[in-house]
């Protein structure tokens, strides 16, 4: 019964509402289950608020509204921004956020308002908001260098101030910990990232929240084992018209970088776990360590296996709107009846032979993987 009695709106609280917002003028934006008041409001001459402005407002009633909860919270001082969060009933969900224009402001609040009884048996509980701005990016390739990954979350995300990556015991592949200039930066970029990385480089991140930061910038990265999401499977070649051997001239996309591309542009090399005559120095991987080549490796495959050397066919197929080109590959080694075919994406590089060499390197990533596979699957 209480549950049901909760789901009912109180008419004359959202008629009042509606009335104060059209006398006041006051405009309200619906965002991703909160409703928005500022941020910053229409009249505002200050600058943005910085760090500590903002407070966390809890044991609000649920059919308490903003005609009530603005002014009394901008009777402390004037308000940037006031975030109450709602559910699909239309009820509040009992908190809300207000972001002062100064740390003396939010801490005048705190102590005005904390215990405040806006009607009989509800007191507001106030306190200063944590305003996350933290991000644990999780599952990132093994030779993910810290200067390329910073450049690459520039370019997906606003606001973002620096990156310091962790690895080591119960951490799987690679995390990095990102410091955004804003907790409103950070929940944006929690909200693309997955996607983005999915989308550009066909890698499955894991993202959360990091409450608590020891960021070492220095730090050295430890090889783990691979994440299955490391490892998508091969691309078919799209049907195009015969392509051209060289993509047209284009203008430049932004400049994530080609070390970060290789990383997480196809599939990894399969990676085994160092043997028990290993140095702990060297089971370390520097950040600036040059990562093998997946031609490298799949040339001293095949003299390995005693099979004819790999041949290249790469041609450019197409340019995508995420500022990828795609070009197709088939790879053909004799002693092994069907030839590989596929199809690789990289980021446009200083010359068409430098694009090339990267096409290449990502079709032996590629066919490795495959040959990695069927030799498991026997």
């Amino acid at each position: 019964m209480d549950s049901k009695q909760s789901q009912v709106l109180n008419l004359e609280r959202v008629q009042a509402l509606e009335t104060w917002l059209k006398s006041t003028n006051t405009k309200l934006t619906q965002i991703n289950g909160q409703r928005k008041y500022g941020g910053p409001p229409e009249v505002w001459y200050g600058p943005t608020p910085g760090a500590r402005c903002e407070v966390f407002i809890s044991q609000i009633p649920r059919d308490t509204y903003e005609d009530l909860l603005i002014p009394l919270f901008s009777s402390v001082g004037p308000l940037w921004e006031f975030r109450l969060m709602m559910n699909f009933s239309g009820q509040n969900r009992g908190f809300a956020y207000g972001k002062y224009d100064s740390p003396a402001a939010a801490n005048e609040a705190i102590r005005l308002l904390h215990g405040h009884m806006l009607e009989p048996d509800f007191r507001l509980s106030v306190r200063r908001s944590t305003e996350k701005r933290h991000l644990c990016i999780g599952d990132l390739p093994a030779i993910t260098r810290q200067e390329d990954l910073l450049k690459v979350l520039r370019v997906m995300a606003d606001g973002v101030e620096r990156v310091s990556l962790k690895a080591g015991p119960g951490i799987e592949g690679v995390s990095a910990i990102v410091a955004f200039s804003s907790h409103h930066a950070a929940s944006m970029a929690k909200k693309v990232l997955v996607e983005a990385f999915k989308k550009q480089f066909a890698l499955n991140i894991s993202i959360k929240w990091q409450s608590t930061v020891k960021p070492s910038l220095d730090e050295q990265l430890s090889p783990h084992k691979p994440s299955k999401s490391l490892l998508p499977s091969p691309l078919k070649p799209p049907r195009h018209s015969q392509p051209s051997a060289l993509p047209p001239r284009m203008a430049r996309p932004p400049p994530v970088p080609l070390g970060f591309c290789r990383a997480v542009g196809g599939p990894t090399v399969p990676q085994y776990p160092p043997s028990s005559s290993t140095s702990s120095s060297q089971r370390h991987l520097v950040s600036t360590a040059p990562s093998p080549s997946p031609a490298a490796l799949l040339r001293e495959l095949c003299e390995a296996t005693a099979v004819g050397p790999p041949l290249y066919e790469i041609c450019y197929s197409h340019s995508g709107p995420d500022g990828f080109l795609y070009f197709t590959y088939k790879v053909c080694i004799s002693g092994i009846t069907t030839a590989f075919k596929g199809l690789v994406m990289i980021f446009p590089g200083p010359s068409p032979t430098t694009m090339l060499e990267e096409a290449r390197r990502a079709a032996a990533q590629q066919v490795l993987h495959r040959l990695y596979n069927n030799q498991l699957a026997h």
